[in-house]
């Protein structure tokens, strides 16, 4: 089954099957994303690639970003705009989109290794962020991630940053344990160590 028919398959319901506490993940990528992206700022252009039913388009929809959603997936779209409507969706490969004019950030949340040639993915994405490029990755699936880095700066992201990321996808956390595990992803070495088991690692990329 390829990935875009596993995800036709799965659109109905997603993030409720996916996150045990979607509103809450959600709220915090929002977060994570604009502290890493200081020019995204209200009026500006952020693209959401491989976005599902839009996980995250609410929450950058609020902060006043002009806000587009991309994913192979039509019944994803489809979803996407049903929970969300009056934003933009629209299918298409992540690593053959190309907006119709620069943003000033692109996400790609748990999706940039779907493209089958991530150097020219990454090439494209630079072409038309000025800004920022964020993405996602666990640890134990890409041990190294130097190879990764090195596409990102032959694309042209001269300043690349990882930072941890641990809330948990899977496992519901009550508000008063949030704010102690959002310190631990600042802890530096510590934090590090810890992906190398849990959570995820944030890829801030710019040019």
């Amino acid at each position: 089954m390829s990935h875009t028919a596993k995800y036709d398959r799965l659109a109905q319901g997603f993030s409720e099957h996916e996150y045990a506490d979607a509103r809450a993940y959600a709220a915090r990528w929002v977060q994570v994303i604009c502290d890493c992206a200081p020019g995204l700022t209200a009026g500006r252009g952020v693209l959401d690639l491989a976005c599902g039913d839009g996980l995250i388009a609410a929450g950058l929809a609020a902060r006043g970003l002009l806000y587009t959603g991309v994913d192979a997936s039509e019944r994803m779209v489809d979803a996407a705009r049903a929970r969300h409507p009056g934003l933009s969706f629209q299918a298409a490969r992540i690593e053959e989109f190309e907006p119709s004019e620069p943003v000033e950030a692109t996400v790609c949340l748990r999706a940039f290794f779907y493209a089958e040639d991530r150097a020219a993915f990454f090439r494209r994405v630079a072409g038309y962020t000025r800004g920022t490029f964020v993405f996602d990755f666990r640890r134990p699936h890409f041990p190294d991630a130097e190879p990764i880095l090195a596409d990102l700066r032959a694309a042209g992201f001269s300043t690349i940053e990882l930072r941890p990321f641990f809330l948990p996808q899977l496992r519901r956390l009550p508000a008063a344990a949030r704010p102690p595990l959002y310190g631990l992803e600042r802890s530096g070495p510590l934090a590090r160590l810890l992906t190398r088991r849990v959570g995820r690692l944030v890829c801030v990329a710019s040019r």
